[in-house]
């Protein structure tokens, strides 16, 4: 890598560019013991650093999924970090620091920093790290990675000890006030979905609508009365499957409800191909559980299949408007009703119901996602690898029914609701988009010298830089060479 690729700032007049490896007392991958040599983890208790223990972590590393034996530190090129050094990954989730607050070994996938201490700030280094993660430059062949060289070759803006001191303060304040208002809006989300399933199950209860019963009690058409249209027009009562029992101490319907299986409320009830289909560049579109929210198919992410491969899919049935998408492997419980407008087949882990003339398509769907019926097939679970439920199973399981009239005021007073939650979702991912964009732009601030004011009274970095040097001259008996870069050839 070559320091044209990075566009370097203007620094203050006692900053300066030099690179990673200059503000180093140790910079030093590990390595992995065999792991077939079970002498060499068995009983282990060296915390060993993996890329896993980082990714996804905090600040600090507190704790690692794996621990090897002295046998296997001497046996392999891994070392003893110190704790409070920085740990810097290297491959796969490359670029993310962390400073470990126990002693570890780690894996040559990680890069271990010790700094020279009372001469740079490790937070100081920690966060210049995060702010350059989008800007690296990688090598790799299977996947991106950085290397030991490329680690080295790492400009850094080099401030004060003093300025560092201020800065990592500084941030340290924005980013709890930052941090404290995204945990707000996490616990908005976590409640979000809470709301939903509230709403879903005083729906599907008879609540949401219990005050419009209450005024139109006298015009209300008994849900017996439908199910008996229903059960006339199919003429094959005799052959449905026998519904689970309900347990009227849980749940009793309201007066004008009945509950009934899902046999009989659909005309028709059809599996997916239990195959993979082979997916083209266009085509038709293939709803599988990649591309499906609450009532709601993502087409952007959908997959396309070829005609012949289409005609294929749609041989037991081809979905057609109204009929409802349920998700039964794997990620359960999605349930999404068919737009007009539009070829689509099913792909795996999907099936497909036509609910009866009489049934709001997206009562059925809704009733999918509730509470009552996900109490039902999560009772019937089955699969140790990958979940799903048994179509047999499904048609058996039940919900509860009110007159036309009050399923369609049920949808209206479900989507209005939902509607609401998703502005507000969409508004908290803003938020969320517009606190990460602010954190960027802190660091931004922060490494170029805008973040804190500079005091004339501090020992330049030119001099800091010379500390470090002399450092290094006595424990190494050699200079490294003074690694400060010409801005002229670099500054954008």
């Amino acid at each position: 890598m070559k320091y044209e690729n990075w566009a370097l700032a203007e620094l203050p007049k006692t900053w300066l560019w030099t690179d990673f490896e200059s503000i180093s007392r140790e910079l030093k991958a590990g390595g992995t013991p065999l792991t077939r040599t079970k002498e060499y983890y068995d009983g282990g208790k060296i915390p060993f650093v993996k890329i896993e223990d980082i990714v996804g972590s905090s600040k600090y590393l507190y704790d690692t999924k794996t621990r090897i034996t002295e046998q296997g530190l001497r046996n392999s090129s891994a070392w003893l970090v110190p704790r409070d050094s920085l740990l810097y990954s290297m491959y796969a989730s490359y670029g993310e620091p962390i400073i470990n607050k126990i002693e570890v070994a780690t894996s040559q996938a990680i890069i271990a920093y010790i700094h020279p201490q009372d001469l740079i700030v490790l937070d100081y280094v920690y966060y210049y790290l995060k702010k350059i993660r989008a800007e690296l430059t990688t090598r790799g062949t299977t996947q991106k990675n950085l290397n030991g060289q490329i680690v080295r070759r790492i400009p850094i803006p080099l401030a004060p000890f003093n300025e560092q001191l201020r800065i990592v303060a500084r941030l340290e304040e924005l980013f709890t006030r930052l941090d404290a208002g995204v945990e707000g809006m996490r616990r908005v989300k976590v409640q979000l979905r809470r709301y939903r399933k509230a709403v879903l199950k005083n729906a599907f209860e008879g609540k949401l609508t219990e005050e419009w019963r209450k005024t139109h009690k006298e015009q209300i058409e008994p849900a017996q009365n439908l199910l008996a249209r229903i059960r006339q027009r199919r003429k094959v009562n005799d052959k449905l499957e026998s519904t689970q029992p309900i347990n009227t101490s849980e749940f009793i319907p309201p007066e004008s409800w009945v509950v009934t299986s899902l046999d009989e409320l659909s005309d028709q009830i059809v599996d997916c191909l239990h195959s993979t289909p082979k997916f083209t560049i266009e085509g038709k579109y293939c709803v599988d559980t990649n591309c499906i929210e609450p009532n709601k198919i993502l087409f952007q992410d959908a997959r396309f299949v070829s005609e012949k491969t289409f005609e294929d899919r749609i041989r037991r049935l081809k979905p057609r408007a109204n009929d409802v998408l349920f998700a039964r492997e794997g990620t359960i419980g999605t349930a999404v009703t068919v737009p007009e407008n539009v070829d689509v087949c099913l792909g795996q882990r999907m099936m497909m119901f036509r609910p009866d003339e009489e049934i709001n398509s997206h009562y059925f769907s809704w009733g999918l996602m509730s509470p009552f019926f996900e109490k039902q097939w999560k009772a019937k679970v089955a699969g140790s690898t990958v979940a799903h439920i048994n179509i047999r199973d499904i048609r058996k399981m039940v919900l509860p029914l009110p007159s036309v009239e009050e399923q369609r005021i049920l949808v209206e007073e479900v989507e209005r609701c939902m509607s609401l939650a998703d502005d507000v979702d969409r508004n908290l991912d803003q938020s969320f988009l517009r606190s990460e964009l602010m954190r960027l732009s802190i660091l931004r601030d922060a490494f170029e010298g805008k973040l804190v004011p500079q005091n004339p009274d501090d020992e330049p970095a030119e001099k800091l830089l010379e500390r470090i040097e002399t450092e290094h001259l006595g424990k190494n008996g050699l200079s490294k060479g003074k690694k400060q870069f010409e801005l002229s050839h670099y500054v954008k």
